[in-house]
């Protein structure tokens, strides 16, 4: 096996590989999807030097919280959800941003993924639903899987209030969407181009909705919603509060939340490249056909205990996935041409360990916290670096170190 910073220590024999030189899927040779075109932007190149990085440690200053989570002015109710919760002290993001969006200012929250960003957003805004019937908040986000994990959040820290949401997802059934919103909702959670759909077809009264939250808003310009966002936010009321989390702040961004934010207040706590604790390398193949023997041996390795390989193509995927059960491993699918619901079994299962091995297109990388990823393969490589670094950035979370390979073929 030729690849760089990758350490194989198991015999394990694992299941069985397929008979011949070439495994086959439906009497085609398995290339992993590299000879299809895909459609969209062009991939850039990236040297292949730039996929090889050794993780190193990360030294933290100790933060202390100039707060704990009982020190908060907000609603009984949400305190004692807090407390069952059992949350004491808050994280940066947190301390900083909660007060702030108690006192009604704009917040602009600068923080990596994993900080506890719908804590910091979610307190306030529910604090705020409970104390004032006037109020409503509408929540955007990237992806369905980010959108349903705030809707998770709130719920819990809602629990016991009345407080009621619609999420506004695709691929589920608009009638149960439309039923939601008949009921004017306090709280409106949902990606993008749903949310445009929904207002344009006049389901959604969006001058009720004085409270905006923009999460992972980098992510949403870069998966090619700003002028959803920006129609968005120009049906909403003038005055209003606004919520800006991020982590990054470009160019891009900025310009949206100069646009459509009031004196905002700024809070930056991101400590760093999300990368710097994943080990990097690259797995060269002669030829596509190689490919799918050399990530057999790759995942019956002992340490490669919960996987995540990303592919380009909704096809791509499923044609991987399903030659991985074939060959016995537990393997599912992630991408956009499911239906919500096989798409919230598919993660679910991951979650729960059912299968350790999930296949995906970049969907995946897109707000998705999963804990315990021992491995990220880029079966194919990424569109651009930014891609790249957000597919292996899902390994190596919570202090731990994790492992990112890309597989790389002849020019």
């Amino acid at each position: 096996m030729s690849y760089t910073n990758f350490r194989r220590r198991s015999s394990f024999s694992g299941p069985k590989r397929a008979s011949g030189p070439t495994a086959r899927f439906n009497g085609r040779a398995f290339g992993g999807g590299s000879s299809q075109k895909k459609k969209g932007r062009k991939k850039e190149y990236i040297s292949p030097e730039r996929f090889v990085k050794a993780a190193r440690a990360v030294v933290e200053e100790q933060y202390v919280p100039q707060n704990t989570f009982s020190d908060f002015a907000i609603a009984p109710l949400i305190a004692s959800n807090i407390v069952k919760r059992g949350f004491v002290n808050p994280s940066p993001i947190q301390d900083q941003a909660i007060p702030e969006g108690l006192a009604g200012r704009d917040v602009i929250g600068i923080a990596n993924t994993g900080t506890g960003k719908t804590v910091a957003f979610g307190i306030p805004v529910l604090h705020m639903l409970i104390t004032d019937p006037a109020k409503s908040a509408l929540i955007v986000a990237p992806t369905r899987e980010l959108a349903q994990q705030i809707h998770q959040e709130l719920s819990s820290l809602s629990r016991g209030s009345g407080i009621f949401d619609a999420v506004l997802i695709g691929g589920s059934p608009m009638g149960p969407q439309f039923k939601s919103l008949s009921r004017q909702p306090s709280i409106v959670i949902g990606t993008p181009g749903r949310i445009k759909d929904h207002i344009q077809r006049g389901s959604i009264k969006m001058k009720l909705y004085n409270i905006v939250v923009l999460d992972e808003v980098d992510r949403m310009l870069d998966m090619g919603f700003v002028n959803d966002m920006r129609y968005i936010l120009g049906e909403l009321p003038a005055t209003r509060q606004s919520y800006f989390f991020s982590a990054t702040m470009d160019a891009k961004v900025r310009s949206i939340i100069d646009d459509f934010s009031k004196d905002p207040v700024s809070i930056s706590v991101k400590t760093g490249d999300t990368t710097d604790n994943v080990e990097q390398g690259i797995v060269k193949v002669e030829h596509s056909s190689h490919k799918i023997d050399k990530l057999h041996d790759i995942l019956i390795a002992e340490e490669a205990s919960k996987v995540l390989i990303f592919d380009d193509t909704q096809r791509s995927v499923e044609r991987l996935s399903k030659t991985l059960v074939e060959r016995g491993f537990k393997a599912d699918s992630l991408h956009g041409g499911k239906t919500q619901g096989q798409r919230k079994r598919a993660l679910d299962k991951f979650k729960e360990n059912h299968t350790n091995v999930l296949v995906a297109t970049d969907v995946a990388a897109r707000g998705i916290d999963v804990p315990g990823i021992t491995h990220v393969i880029n079966f194919s490589t990424p569109q651009s670096y930014s891609d790249y670094v957000h597919r292996i950035g899902r390994a190596g979370r919570a202090g731990k170190t994790g492992k990112a390979l890309t597989f790389i073929e002849p020019s």
